[in-house]
């Protein structure tokens, strides 16, 4: 199976705290984990570094989903590289969008926490040759 690292960095005007960086890093590192397991294995072993630059961080506003749909819009968008290791060739490279927009008590219960694992399993699939079936 593939070492993949996984390194999580901003795009210029974008906010946030190291914590939530480590963290939206580390639920990446657990869906492709998880994901890998899927594979056949039979592929050679390789070691990548997953480069992922945000170039959008949005957590919105509960009140405002919660007044109407559309309004307070959690958004999380990235720019995703695909290294191969040590030599540094790019083998891959895509953009990742998941934006939240519903209404109501749905819409003001949501938080950014709760985008973040969708967001690092679109990743995932992207990464691992899988299909993302979570829209």
């Amino acid at each position: 199976m593939q070492k993949i690292s996984n390194r999580t960095v901003l795009g210029p005007n974008i906010t946030m705290l190291d914590s939530e960086k480590t963290q939206l890093a580390e639920i990446i590192t657990q869906k492709i984990d998880s994901r890998k397991i899927l594979n056949n294995g039979q592929a050679q072993k390789k070691t990548f570094e997953i480069n992922v630059v945000m170039t959008q961080f949005e957590k919105g506003n509960a009140f405002a989903r919660a007044m109407l749909a559309g309004l307070g819009q959690i958004h999380l968008d990235g720019e995703v590289r695909l290294v191969l290791t040590p030599d540094q060739t790019t083998v891959g490279a895509f953009t990742v969008s998941k934006t939240f927009a519903w209404g109501g008590i749905y819409g003001s219960s949501t938080r950014i926490d709760d985008l973040e694992p969708i967001f690092a399993d679109s990743v995932a699939a992207a990464v691992t040759g899988q299909q993302d079936i979570q829209k």
